[in-house]
C-alpha cells in the first residue's frame, strides 16, 4: 500500500492546503493529513477545531484520514507504516526549505518527500496571511474551504 502523509499545523486549513491534499490522493492509496502538535506554538484554532475543518472538508473521500501527532514526522511514518510524506511548494523560498527538510528526513530514514506545486490561483495563500485577514475583520472566505468557520 502506497501510504503518505501530509503534515501541517492547518492554522487554518487553506485552499492552498485543499488544492494539494485532492491532487495528492490520486497518487497514493491512502493519505494520512496529520495535524502536528507543538506544545510551545500558540494557535489560534484548537486542535479540535482544526481536526473537524479537515474531516469536514474531505468526508467524502475514503482515503483520507486525519490524525494528530508529537515528534518527529520520519517516526510518526514509521509508526504508522508511511513511506511517503507529502509537502506542497508555493514559491522558490517553500522549496529551498522543504528541500532541506527532505534531505535531512531521508538522512534520518528510508522515507521519500513527494513535492506538488500549488496550482498557481492559489500560491499565494498561507495559513499566516488567512490568520491576518481573519484577525483584522477582513474576508476570508475565498481563502478557505467552506468548512473553516471563524466564531
Amino acid at each position: 500500500m502506497r501510504r503518505a502523509i501530509f503534515p501541517g499545523s492547518f492554522d487554518p486549513l487553506t485552499l492552498g492546503h485543499y488544492d494539494i491534499i485532492k491532487r495528492g490522493i490520486t497518487l497514493f492509496d491512502e493519505l494520512l493529513i496529520a495535524i502536528g502538535v507543538n506544545a510551545d506554538k500558540k494557535y489560534m484554532f484548537s486542535l479540535e477545531e482544526r481536526t473537524k475543518f479537515i474531516e469536514e472538508a474531505f468526508k467524502d473521500e475514503p482515503k483520507i484520514k486525519v490524525v494528530t501527532y508529537e515528534g518527529l514526522t520520519v517516526d510518526f511514518c514509521k509508526e504508522v507504516d508511511a513511506n511517503f510524506i507529502l509537502r506542497g511548494l508555493r514559491n522558490p523560498g517553500d522549496f529551498e526549505f522543504e528541500k532541506a527538510i527532505a534531505h535531512t528526513n531521508r538522512k534520518l530514514s528510508e522515507i521519500e518527500t513527494v513535492f506538488l506545486l500549488t496550482s498557481s490561483g492559489k500560491s499565494y495563500i498561507s495559513s499566516s496571511i488567512v490568520r491576518d485577514v481573519i484577525r483584522n475583520g477582513g474576508d476570508y472566505t475565498g481563502l478557505v474551504p467552506d468548512t473553516v468557520v471563524v466564531k
